[in-house]
């Protein structure tokens, strides 16, 4: 990934060579990345880990501190023993169910699929969330259900969408108008 950021695009100009230019170090490590070979010099140096006896509450401070996702987890000898990654966190730090209904409907609904707050019934019980109505297109629908479902907390999503148009094979010959906003979120989903 690191090797095809740093090529340049098919309507970019080609770069300068890097000795004519100044590199700040950050730049330099990320060239270095586009050249690696190998693990050992694509890694990170200094990895974030936590140990077995932290407590979850620890765990969440460092991955939140260090702003990391997925947090190695080491032995009293420092060896590998397992992985927590947030989604693990946020599974035994629950999270309202108020809480989390009120960020699917604005987050979602609102700022994302620009539905009115209303159109869709939103139900959360013990972190599942349950979406009942109707949508125009089913790239709304699908994309109303992922995104719920990656919302912090939410352990599981329930289905009760309907739609009324499936856009989702739409052919090349078909009108433009029926696109919409979702299709750019369906197709990196």
């Amino acid at each position: 990934m690191a090797l095809q950021a740093a090529a340049p695009g098919p309507n970019e100009p080609r770069r300068r060579p890097a000795f004519l230019t100044r590199l700040t170090s950050g730049a330099r490590r990320q060239a270095a990345k586009a050249q690696a070979l190998t693990a050992g010099r694509l890694m990170t140096r200094l990895p974030v880990t936590a140990h077995a006896d932290d407590t979850i509450v620890e765990a969440a401070s460092v991955m939140a501190g260090q702003q990391v996702e997925r947090l190695p987890v080491l032995d009293e000898a420092d060896r590998l023993v397992g992985l927590v990654t947030r989604r693990d966190l946020l599974q035994v730090l629950p999270r309202p169910d108020a809480e989390i209904r009120t960020e699917v409907i604005e987050d979602v609904l609102v700022r994302t699929l620009w539905l009115p707050a209303r159109s869709i019934d939103v139900a959360v019980v013990e972190a599942v969330v349950t979406l009942t109505g109707h949508t125009e297109r089913r790239s709304e629908k699908e994309i109303a259900l992922a995104m719920a479902g990656r919302i912090d907390g939410v352990v599981g999503v329930v289905d009760h969408l309907t739609h009324r148009l499936d856009d989702t094979r739409l052919r090349d010959n078909e009108p433009q108008a029926l696109h919409g906003v979702a299709d750019d979120w369906q197709r990196r989903m």
